[in-house]
């Protein structure tokens, strides 16, 4: 019934803000509702024929007034505000910042949108159009009418390469293998422009430095009958002299420290390092010149590339001391051969900076605080590019709740790290090609943990790796060295004594020494923005003991480990996939999925695996019905224990779909449902149900949800609001708790709705 009242409600306000924006306009005026276009061609397909009438209606304009919901609601607002006195009042922001002016007939040109959709369909081919225009009128509303009369689009016949003997003209012909115009497609002015760009960026690529695409004309005929055409393309005879040149590197030369306001002569090589054929001005001898060497993809006698080019102004920004970089090319006069002098101009950044960042916090398990960062920087610390980082954070966290105050959190930590911008290897030199240099990093920090009234979690980490990109979209991490070491102390003795009965809250003050590896690979396509499918795949290879266990041996059992330094170390396998798969549907609606898979294989030392390997699931950026790491394992019931609700699992399964859409300016929302659960490898008798088996798929958490979002491009603040649909803790069969669902109850929201707060969109 109240399902019904609100469904009435929101049809008479549709009805309301549909009817109402017509008694607004005077006599003689007319609502614009847009253009509709009929294309009469019946020898191409219907689906083609659709496609290029919605083509055709985007070219019109003005644009009719925007829809939200499938209603006029800006339109709506600019009505009902009236005529406010001042801008910057409610009524003023409601109808000039929100509000939208009716977009009226009278404001639609027939003729000029008549000349833009034949031209749009001459420049594709459609060289025998007719296109009449109308207006429909109804009551207080208007359409256009376009009526196109078109044959069959002209195709290509041929395509000839009018070029000499020259070696300019050989390189163009060359190109032709790589050539978008091809025998049977339509004619398309748009593609002829796009291959006279291409066939410059090969002649660039091939030493043509000077060349560019107005120099290459490519003439059609269209009088060879049977709707065909014959492309001719030529160099036009008024090219330069230069353009057409292949250019080769003489010398390079870097200045080190250039300012903008001042600048240095190109000619000034005082106090300058020659050093592997690059000259270096650098007064202050503040870098080793190896990182040019390493940085810059010239050398002398190189025939010019592009690719070499932006590859290594891309390489120069990427090591993250210089604020801006200019580059130039050069004729060198005193050579008869063409041959080409590069400068590089370098203006470095401060060389030391401070940040500090205060951020808050809500989670779903009833924690609200704030952090507070300070990092400093040291750039180019020892001369070679690197970047040394000391950080140091501060925080806490309070539980609000009546049966669980008190019960606060405070977190601090320091941690230093050096990236050096190459790869640093015993009898091995490592580079890549790509316009990423790649990095040695090494890490060590400290963090300490304190859970009021319960314990004190010490964590010492440190770790050695190397980081490289093979492009945009494909990065590495490579750790040969990880590890961490968690001391537990200051356990309070009603802590220790709930510990010794549950074991969920044992694992929590385990001590813990992580000796391993990892690696992992990223492929993002949605770095560069969505398109219309566009993927991701993140996968994780997570390793420790082995080399220890190889060297050591291993101890005799679980319970009878080998050590090193009195420590027992842990020993396992663990491999991790997420994969995301985000589905345009239109320019402001994208469907997005994801799918994590993961698994957790402990032997020799380790019975399970360590506490802060273990995979867990439920929380903000999970499965957002349930509290953080409430999930599992398996069919357990880890919501038993509110205060504590850290389940873990050496197995990991969850699945997330959500539809994404702009409703208006900045604001989005969402609609999702997320399914997952963790289990564990081997049966633990003091959590029964929790290990995996062949029914996997049957204890399943499942909820849903919906969300709205704030999107202004460098920030994305996010507000979802989710239940669950199915616990897997229940009874077999009763699993699924829709017959439950009342949002009317306010037990039942409060035992079952759960708020989530974020920043960025959980995947």
């Amino acid at each position: 019934m109240k399902f019904l009242k609100v469904s009435i409600h929101i049809i008479l306000l549709a009805l309301l803000a549909a009817c109402s924006n017509t008694k607004y306009l005077q006599e003689g005026q007319y609502l614009y509702l847009g253009a509709k276009v009929n294309i009469e061609n019946d020898s191409i397909s219907k689906k083609s024929r659709s496609k290029l009438e919605d083509e055709l209606t985007s070219l019109t304009r003005p644009l009719p007034n925007r829809k939200t919901l499938g209603m006029r609601l800006r339109l709506y607002a600019y009505n009902f505000a009236g005529n406010p006195k001042k801008e910057k009042s409610l009524a003023g922001r409601l109808k000039y910042k929100f509000g939208e002016a009716p977009v009226l007939l009278n404001q639609v040109n027939l003729d000029y949108n008549t000349a833009i959709l034949d031209n749009y369909l001459e420049n594709n081919g459609f060289f025998d159009v007719t296109t009449t225009a109308d207006t429909v009128i109804k009551g207080k509303k208007a359409t256009a009418v376009y009526t196109v009369a078109a044959g069959k689009p002209y195709s290509i016949n041929e395509v000839v390469y009018e070029t000499d003997e020259s070696f300019i003209g050989l390189s163009v012909q060359q190109a032709q293998y790589g050539s978008i115009l091809r025998k049977g497609e339509a004619y398309s002015l748009d593609r002829i422009k796009t291959e006279r760009e291409r066939i410059d960026a090969y002649l660039k690529q091939n030493g043509f430095f000077f060349f560019n695409p107005e120099y290459l004309s490519i003439d059609v005929d269209s009088s060879i009958g049977n709707r065909q055409v014959n492309y001719f393309l030529k160099i036009k005879p008024t090219t330069p002299t230069e353009a057409k040149q292949m250019y080769t590197i003489k010398d390079t030369y870097v200045y080190s420290d250039y300012r903008l306001n001042t600048g240095y002569s190109d000619t000034s090589t005082k106090n300058a390092v020659l050093y592997n054929g690059i000259t270096i001005i650098d007064r202050t001898r503040n870098y080793k010149p190896r990182i040019f060497d390493q940085t810059l993809q010239f050398e002398s006698g190189d025939v010019y590339s592009r690719n070499d080019h932006n590859l290594s102004l891309n390489r120069l920004i990427n090591l993250g001391i210089f604020k801006f970089v200019k580059n130039r090319f050069v004729i060198d006069s005193n050579y008869a051969q063409a041959r080409l002098n590069t400068y590089y101009y370098l203006t470095p950044m401060p060389k030391k900076s401070l940040r500090l960042e205060l951020n808050g916090t809500t989670k779903s398990n009833n924690l609200v605080g704030s952090q507070l960062s300070l990092s400093w920087r040291n750039r180019n610390t020892f001369k070679g590019g690197e970047l040394l980082t000391i950080s140091a954070l501060g925080g806490a966290e309070v539980q609000y709740g009546s049966r669980l105050k008190g019960y606060n959190t405070y977190r601090g930590g320091l941690e230093t790290s050096l990236s050096i911008p190459r790869v640093i290897v015993p009898f091995f030199k490592f580079n890549t090609s790509s316009a990423f240099v790649p990095k040695t990093n090494i890490m060590l920090a400290y963090d300490f943990l304190r859970k009021e009234k319960l314990y004190t979690l010490s964590s010492f980490r440190t770790s050695y790796g190397y980081n490289w990109k093979e492009n945009i979209y494909k990065e590495h991490q490579l750790n040969p060295i990880s590890i961490n070491y968690v001391l537990p102390s200051s356990v309070s003795p009603e802590y220790q004594a709930a510990a010794d009965t549950v074991y969920t809250l044992r694992k929590n003050i385990e001590r813990q020494f992580v000796l391993g590896s990892t690696y992992n690979y990223t492929y993002n396509q949605a770095i560069d923005g969505f398109k219309t499918n566009t993927f991701y795949f993140s996968g994780t290879a997570d390793v420790s003991g082995n080399l220890f266990g190889a060297l050591f041996g291993r101890g005799n059992s679980f319970d009878n480990p080998h050590t090193i330094f009195g420590n027992a170390y842990a020993q396992y396998v663990k491999l991790e996939a997420d994969f995301r798969y985000y589905r345009k549907l239109s320019e402001n609606t994208i469907l997005a999925n994801r799918i994590i898979l993961g698994g957790a294989l402990p032997y020799g030392n380790s019975r399970e695996v360590p506490f802060i390997k273990q995979f867990f699931i439920g929380g903000n950026n999970s499965i957002r019905a349930f509290r953080t790491r409430s999930i599992g394992p398996g069919t357990y019931d880890g919501t038993q224990y509110e205060l504590f609700p850290d389940q873990s699992g050496d197995i990991k399964l969850e699945f997330n779909t959500e539809l994404r859409a702009k409703l208006f300016s900045v604001i989005h929302g969402a609609v999702f449902v997320d399914a997952g659960n963790i289990w564990l490898y081997r049966d633990n008798p003091e959590k029964p149900g929790a290990n995996f088996t062949k029914n996997f798929l049957r204890e399943l958490a499942i909820g849903t949800g919906v969300g709205i979002r704030i999107d202004v491009s460098i920030l994305v603040l996010r507000l979802d609001v989710a239940f669950p649909v199915r616990k897997p803790w229940l009874e077999d069969g009763k699993r699924w708790i829709f017959n439950t669902i009342d949002l009317g109850d306010k037990q039942w929201r409060r035992d079952n709705l759960i708020l989530n707060l974020g920043i960025g969109y959980p995947f």
